[in-house]
């Protein structure tokens, strides 16, 4: 047996959960379940991260103390993830004691690269975020994501020596020590290295920023909240004495959306390379999801909650279609029309109708029993390749080729045509083969579609047919207001 950690990362609690929070969490539960397959003992990690003056601000406005708020948005995040079946071993909270307690070790353990200087520059409270000269020009001075001026801050932080690790880091990343998938992430973090890295701020003054996790030994600054979110990889393994960091880390994968591929793939590598720590084998780092072709935004009123789709067609079509649909590599679209066409076309009259006539069949012919299921025969080769370099989509294409190709068997033999004829043994052959591609094709989707895939598995065990609780996927239309 071995260990396979993964982690996605840890969202912002400053907006409820969208759709691509909803896609990260199940693009790492995929790995997570795959790896069980496997046999590996498996440690998979979510969480929020809460920390920061954006926090403390909209806090005030909701005549809330901060810790009620995180409460209240923390919620949001781990109920989505059971709504969506997500199987996490470890739900992490940067507002946890012992992630704030860790935190403070591992800033001690990073001194040799922290030093005390003077910040001028451009921030947002918005992003938590320092923006250079370059991106405030190119924008007027107004933040593009939050349409506020950005603020021109002078202030006494501590800073990190990102610079230190620059060359080092760059080398791990060409040599694939670092694997950051796909190509264009990798190749867009290594043009960053082309011009050097700057040292960082990880810091702010207590007075500009409370809610946080002070400095160890100056109670005057609080921790930069990205510097000490991305010190939850390891504090939720108990760093640096407790068992399971020592037997989960490095991770296997960090799954993360390409807005935070700097602090990912430069500053958090840099982190561990000072702590004298391995990195991360994996960095998997999926692109945005459109609604109708434009970005996702509540003033456009293009806005769609993850909940209103889970609850209408249930998490495993929520599942299937972020996962086969939405370009594991590339920015994606959702719509309604394409979301229901997926569903009524490929999951309810392709696999669900292949379940159910089969099902059917050997109910009506062989009064429910079931012949000798065959061993499985499809070479699933081109579907381990996909999922090892985080390719859903193609995965899934590839489990679609056995249902379709499935429908294809059912209408070329025609069953119903065979027991006109009489002839039982080859009816119970053609029908037990039908079984087993649908067997296959479960375990294929376990790791995508888990609650489907057990659901198949239960109608065609134990040498009998037992019914499903209606069909596995009930047609469905379109809401009018979409």
């Amino acid at each position: 047996m071995s260990n396979y950690y993964v982690t996605t990362s840890i969202p912002y609690i400053n907006g409820e959960p969208h759709l691509g929070h909803a896609m990260e969490f199940v693009m790492a539960d995929v790995l997570a379940r795959r790896a069980r397959q496997r046999g590996d003992e498996v440690h998979f990690s979510i969480g929020t991260d809460e920390h920061g003056g954006k926090i403390a601000e909209k806090a005030a406005e909701l005549k809330l103390e901060p810790k009620a708020l995180a409460d209240k948005m923390s919620a949001q995040f781990a109920d989505l993830a059971k709504k969506l079946n997500i199987s996490n071993t470890r739900f992490i909270r940067t507002t946890d004691e012992g992630h704030e307690q860790r935190a403070k070790l591992i800033w001690k353990a990073l001194e040799k690269d922290i030093y005390k200087g003077k910040y001028v520059g451009w921030y947002c409270t918005g992003d938590e975020a320092f923006f250079s000269e370059t991106e405030v020009k190119a924008n007027n001075g107004v933040c593009p994501n939050h349409n506020r001026p950005f603020e021109k801050i002078e202030e006494e932080n501590y800073f990190f020596k990102l610079s230190k690790y620059g060359d080092q880091l760059r080398e791990a990343i060409e040599k694939g020590e670092f694997r950051i998938v796909p190509d264009s992430r990798r190749n867009e973090i290594l043009s960053l290295f082309k011009s050097g890295l700057s040292d960082i701020s990880v810091s702010r003054p207590k007075e500009k920023v409370v809610w946080g996790i002070p400095v160890p030994g100056d109670t005057k600054q609080t921790m930069y909240v990205w510097f000490e979110a991305l010190m939850n990889y390891i504090t939720v393994l108990g760093y640096p004495e407790h068992e399971d960091f020592k037997k989960f880390w490095p991770a296997d994968v960090q799954v993360i959306g390409k807005d935070i591929l700097r602090f990912h793939a430069a500053i958090w590598p840099a982190m561990l390379m000072s702590l004298g720590l391995q990195l991360p084998k994996d960095l998997y780092v999926h692109s945005f999801i459109n609604i109708d072709g434009k970005k996702m935004s509540k003033s456009l009123g293009n806005y769609v909650s993850p909940n209103e789709v889970i609850e209408k067609y249930g998490a495993d079509s929520f599942r299937y279609y972020f996962l086969r649909h939405i370009p594991s590599y590339e920015d994606g679209d959702f719509s309604w029309p394409s979301f229901e066409a997926s569903y009524n076309n490929e999951l309810a009259n392709e696999l669900g109708n292949a379940v159910q006539r089969t099902a059917a069949m050997m109910t009506k012919y062989q009064k429910g029993l079931i012949g000798d299921i065959p061993a499985a025969e499809h070479d699933i080769a081109q579907y381990e390749a996909a999922l090892d370099v985080y390719h859903f989509d193609r995965a899934l294409d590839h489990v679609w080729e056995q249902v379709r190709g499935l429908n294809q068997y059912i209408d070329e033999e025609k069953p119903w045509e065979i027991a006109k004829t009489g002839d039982e043994d080859h009816l119970r052959e053609v029908l037990a083969n039908q079984a087993g591609m649908l067997l296959e094709i479960a375990d294929l989707l376990e790791p995508f579609m888990p609650d489907s895939a057990t659901k198949i598995r239960n109608v065609f065990v134990e040498g009998i047919v037992r019914p499903i609780d209606g069909t596995l996927f009930p047609k469905q239309e379109v809401p009018k207001e979409a």
